[in-house]
């Protein structure tokens, strides 16, 4: 069953074009992770937040990313990590136009 991982956290920036061009190569590496079927990234530059939505073919493919990126994120000093991993209903997904393949 697909899942979502839905993590938000603090981030000072860079936001929109000039984060695109500091992170292209983490979000190419991204693109790589097991189970892995999309990511929307997310940001607010007036709350200074950043984060993103994933959908993942099943739960132990989120967890174990989840594990990695808060890591990944804890040695860069960010803190207060917010995650949540969530079950798709595919079916409702499906009528409302959902994107749930690769």
């Amino acid at each position: 069953m697909a899942v979502i991982l839905q993590i938000h956290f603090p981030f000072p920036g860079p936001f929109g074009e000039a984060m695109v061009d500091v992170l292209t190569p983490l979000a190419q590496g991204i693109n790589q992770e097991a189970g892995l079927r999309w990511k929307v990234w997310t940001e607010s530059p007036e709350r200074h937040l950043a984060g993103g939505i994933y959908l993942f073919d099943d739960a132990v493919s989120a967890e174990a990313y989840l594990d990695k990126h808060s890591a990944r994120l804890a040695d860069m000093g960010v803190e207060g990590i917010q995650a949540e991993i969530l079950e798709v209903n595919e079916g409702l997904t499906a009528i409302n136009h959902g994107p749930l393949g690769d």
